[in-house]
This record gives C-alpha cells, sequence and structure tokens, in this order.
C-alpha cells in the first residue's frame, strides 16, 4: 500500500489538509457529513506527498509516486459496503453491442478492455504497482482506506447474473456490475481497516475566510498565478476520422522514400495553429524543443511538414504535424510501449478506442520545453467546441 510507506510528516500533512477542507463544508451544504470534491481531494493528496498528478490525462490512476500508482476516490459510506465508478465504455459501446445478448462473453470482453487500460496506465507513466487510495465520508469525519487495484482475473470470473439494465460478476478476489445503459463498470469497495479523520466543520466559514484575507490584505488579482497554455491534438484525421494508413501514426507506411518502421507524427490542424499562432515554434531547420513525456523521459521534437499561415503581416511555416528527432523516437513510445502493436502493422482508430485514447495534451511550460500526456476519446473535440464557444 501507499499510505504506510510515506514519512510521519508528509502523512499529518495530508491529514491537516483534509480535515481544513473538510471544516469548509458549510460552504456547500449543510449537511454534517463533511464535502470534498473529488478535484480537491487529488490536488490536496499531490500536495502533501508530492506526487505527480495525472487527473487532467486519461488514466486508470490519478496521481504516481516511487512507481506507484494511485486512483483517488472519495465517496459516501454506505454502511462499508458501496459499489463505485472505476471505468467508462462508452466509446466502445459498438464494438459490445452484439455480445450483451450473451453475457459471459459480454463480461469477458469488458474485462479484457479494462485490463488493457491498466496496463496502458502503467507502460505510459511507468507504473509498477497501482493502489486505491479511498476517502470514504460520514457524518462528522472521513474515513481513509488502501486497496490494491487489481486486473480482472479473467479466468476465475465467476457468477455472473445479468438483469435488465445490468450484470454483475466477481473474479473471486473483487465484486463488480456494469451499467448497461451508462456503459460503465463497478467495483464494491468495502470500508475495512480505515483511519478515522475527525472533521470539525465551520459553522460560518465565509466569516472565517473574509478575517483570513482581510488580515493578509490579500490581491486576488495580483497573486493568481495562470495555469500553463495548452492544446489539445489528435492521434487521428480530422478529416476521415480515422487514422490515414499513410500519414500520422502510420507515417512509417507512407510511399516514397524508405523510412523507419517506427516513423510517426502528431498531426496538428490549422485551426490549432490559427486560434494560437505562437503556441509552437515555425517549422524552421534548427528550431527544436524538449518534449516531456508522461514516465519521466524528454525527447526532442519539433515542427514537421509545410503549413503556411500568416501571423502579423508575414507568412510563417508553422507544420502540420509535430515529431521528435530523431522521427522514430515518438513513435517506438505510441506505437510499442502504448499501443503494443508489432512491427508493420498499420494502426486503426479502433486500436486507440480500445484503450480509451484518441488524442493528447500538450502543454507549453516555455518556449524550450512541453508536456504531453494522453487523453480519452473525443477530447479533441470537445477542445475545439470550447473554442468556438
Amino acid at each position: 500500500m501507499f499510505l504506510k510507506n510515506q514519512p510521519k510528516e508528509n502523512i499529518q500533512e495530508y491529514y491537516n489538509l483534509l480535515k481544513i477542507v473538510g471544516g469548509l463544508s458549510n460552504l456547500f451544504s449543510d449537511n454534517n457529513i463533511p464535502y470534498l470534491y473529488y478535484r480537491a481531494a487529488e490536488n490536496i493528496f499531490c500536495k502533501a506527498f508530492e506526487a505527480n498528478n495525472l487527473s487532467r490525462g486519461d488514466s486508470s490512476a490519478d496521481a504516481s509516486k516511487n512507481s506507484m500508482g494511485i486512483g483517488l476516490k472519495t465517496f459516501l459510506n454506505s454502511n462499508g459496503n458501496t459499489l463505485q465508478k472505476i471505468a467508462e465504455f462508452n466509446k466502445d459501446r459498438n464494438d459490445y453491442h452484439d455480445l450483451i445478448k450473451n453475457p459471459e462473453d459480454f463480461i469477458r470482453y469488458i474485462s479484457l478492455l479494462r485490463n488493457k487500460r491498466l496496463d496502458s496506465t502503467k507502460v505510459i507513466h511507468s507504473i509498477d504497482n497501482l493502489v486505491y487510495h479511498c476517502v470514504a465520508r460520514e457524518a462528522d469525519r472521513f474515513l481513509i482506506f488502501e486497496e490494491e487495484m487489481n486486473f480482472i482475473n479473467i479466468d476465475q470470473i465467476n457468477n455472473i447474473k445479468p438483469k435488465p439494465n445490468s450484470i454483475s460478476f466477481n473474479d473471486k478476489i473483487h465484486e463488480y456490475n456494469f451499467n448497461i445503459s451508462k456503459s460503465t463498470l463497478f467495483k464494491r469497495f468495502n470500508t475495512n481497516n480505515t483511519v478515522e479523520l475527525k472533521v470539525d466543520i465551520l459553522k460560518d466559514p465565509y466569516e472565517v475566510l473574509r478575517k483570513i484575507f482581510e488580515e493578509k490584505n490579500l490581491d486576488f488579482i495580483k497573486d493568481h498565478k495562470p495555469e500553463y497554455e495548452f492544446v489539445i491534438l489528435p492521434l487521428f484525421s480530422t478529416r476521415s476520422g480515422k487514422v490515414a494508413d499513410g500519414s500520422g501514426l502510420n507515417q512509417w507506411n507512407a510511399r516514397g522514400r524508405k523510412r523507419d518502421i517506427n516513423e510517426v507524427y502528431i498531426p496538428v490542424p490549422a485551426v490549432i495553429h490559427k486560434i494560437y499562432p505562437t503556441f509552437f515554434p515555425p517549422n524552421e531547420k534548427g528550431i527544436s524543443f524538449n518534449l516531456h513525456l508522461p514516465n519521466g523521459n524528454v525527447l526532442s521534437a519539433s515542427m514537421c511538414q509545410d503549413s503556411f499561415f500568416k501571423i502579423n503581416g508575414k507568412d510563417v511555416n508553422k507544420g502540420k504535424g509535430l515529431m521528435s528527432n530523431p522521427n522514430k523516437e515518438l513513435g517506438k513510445w505510441i506505437l510499442r510501449d502504448i499501443l503494443k502493436i508489432p512491427e508493420g502493422t498499420v494502426v486503426t482508430y479502433e486500436m486507440l478506442v480500445e484503450i480509451g485514447i484518441d488524442s493528447v495534451e500538450v502543454r507549453k511550460i516555455d518556449s524550450k520545453n512541453y508536456e504531453i500526456d494522453f487523453k480519452k476519446v473525443n477530447s479533441y473535440y470537445d477542445f475545439v467546441d470550447s473554442l468556438n464557444e
């Protein structure tokens, strides 16, 4: 487990932060059960334990530290025995729709998808072990406990019970339930061996916060630090909605010159350059930047393929894609490490959907450093829609 192996001072800091945030519950409700927004729980955990926050990406883990991935859950304690969501499979509906008629085949398929996602999370972030860290909430306290985040033991699946809108099953380790209409997999969590943390909820948190800000003469605007600028890029062609056979992730399969079997690039649609003209550097010889991967490795990268835009009255070659130098390094990471496809196999959009990703988020730290992480299916279109709004 994670918590018991952390320094005492970090554990105490974690408990203190949880108490503070729980004490502000009357900002949101008048219930005697402390409120804990899941994003706050993630940020508190990462701050207290100096862990990597993975929640912005599409990962089965919300945080990582020292090769351990942690799935963070917060929920109301329901008699110490509650089903909680652990995965969604909305984009896989077309693939499994016909299997629902046969519950055994259907559950096996869903279990395979779940295991693939866990495996891709471990590879992407260089994780050896996965655990759940849970904060259950009940009257005036938090209950903290942990358990392993296991792969579903497909060979031991039994007790499959179909109902009109769900199918329950277990694998002799955990109990699961798949909600058909929501395409969501749930797992039963048992609040055993918990650490109890008493929470004193402030009667008037508004007045307490007012006094703090008045005493410190805090300037909200001056002290605000904006987050890093970011864009989301598709791993597929936005024209066809598919992965092209001879470009993008299949650039190695393009006609013409001889290419390395791992040669790829990530498409950068024109709309990204138009709205963020200075986000990426120009596609010019000698201009490169550091691309930081989720696993801690750093690649040299640059823009590729000519694509000209008028910026400040001048034609600037911004490029149609993002590639590594040498270009095979990015392909080794995506094609072999993440997708785990053999050399010479053409990537399809269905392969991306199978592990729940079809986009990447690129964050600009400064002109020489960018970070990249995978995003769930449809993230690119959601991003573009938000820009249009």
